[in-house]
């Protein structure tokens, strides 16, 4: 998701518009709300328009990345890096959770995080977890930390950044070098994807020049991970064991960060240097694109009908902040 050593879903979009869906009700803490995507459903054109304008929610942040919409509370958890500190430059990070339409709150603090996902099962949030370069999960209801992934072949990982999860439980994620800050590299130069079920990692793919955001197709049966240094989508078939085959090129876009997906199978990628979220349809064609500010992270859907878009990107005068603007097809959730 984040890139920088500074490190990461209605038809007419108007203010009224956006302002109805942030006041929604949030559903009651403990209670599972509906899950947004209705198999078998037709759904609609994604965008109003070729170009939708998001609205900023509130700026004042140093660095968003990671977004995700926690269904049973009606919350959206965020991660913000601070500067690196200390001799191996590393990034604190705290995870943020922001209930509509307008409180912020600290969740962890020292969390160490940069992409989130919720579980499948909605009980933890799972994490890339740069302090320790690991993958870690956070129990929602204590917020106590585990360990998910700590290395692969007994070597610790460059600085794990962002990760999608599915139904099966495998979660996949990226680990490009942004914040690995002066701790060794133990990977060789290498800069892979991973996936991890049961404790068990295995290696995606070792030949991408840093690979940034990644997230399934709802039905699970794609892998789209996003190389920030090469300017490219690639596409993965995913097999019934979570392992994966079949590599090909989905779609090219500059300096490609955080992603995406809605119900209909749309993918949504984050330019970082546009400050842009490309739409595309599951064929790879594009579909138009959602403004945010200067310089995106990371995108996510969330709201009480699952078809809010956040991003989390830059503020004019510094700093980050998140933006949101209601679509017409809810997003996949995980």
């Amino acid at each position: 998701m984040a890139r920088r050593t500074l490190h990461r879903r209605k038809w007419t979009v108007t203010a009224a518009a956006i302002a109805l869906a942030g006041a929604a009700a949030p559903a009651a803490a403990g209670t599972t709300a509906d899950a947004p995507c209705t198999p078998g459903a037709t759904y609609g054109s994604p965008l109003p328009g070729p170009s939708v304008t998001a609205r900023l929610v509130r700026g004042g942040f140093t660095f968003l990345e990671g977004p995700t919409w926690d269904r049973r509370t009606g919350t959206l958890l965020l991660s913000d890096m601070k500067n690196p500190t200390g001799p191996q430059g590393v990034q604190p990070s705290t995870m943020l959770r922001y209930t509509p339409p307008a409180t912020f709150e600290t969740f962890i603090a020292d969390a160490g995080s940069n992409g989130l996902a919720i579980s499948a099962d909605g009980t933890r949030v799972l994490a890339a977890t740069h302090d320790n370069r690991t993958v870690s999960a956070y129990r929602l209801s204590d917020r106590s930390r585990t360990t998910v992934a700590a290395g692969y072949l007994g070597r610790a990982f460059n600085s794990p950044n962002d990760l999608t999860t599915g139904q099966d439980g495998t979660t996949y994620f990226t680990d490009p070098s942004y914040q690995r800050g002066n701790r060794a590299d133990e990977q060789g130069g290498r800069t892979s994807v991973f996936r991890v079920r049961d404790g068990v990692v295995g290696l995606v793919d070792d030949t991408l020049p840093q690979p940034n955001g990644v997230v399934l197709s709802p039905d699970g049966k794609t892998l789209y991970v996003g190389a920030t240094g090469a300017d490219v989508i690639m596409k993965y078939t995913v097999n019934a064991d979570g392992s994966t085959g079949n590599r090909t090129v989905f779609a090219n876009i500059r300096t490609p960060d955080g992603a995406t997906v809605d119900c209909a199978g749309n993918v949504y990628w984050v330019s970082n240097g546009e400050g842009l979220v490309h739409v595309f349809s599951p064929s790879g064609a594009p579909l138009g694109t959602v403004s945010a500010g200067r310089t995106s992270t990371n995108a996510a859907f969330g709201g009480p009908d699952g078809r809010t878009l956040y991003v989390t990107s830059s503020v004019s005068g510094g700093g980050y902040g998140l933006y949101q603007v209601h679509l017409g097809v809810p997003g996949h959730p995980y």
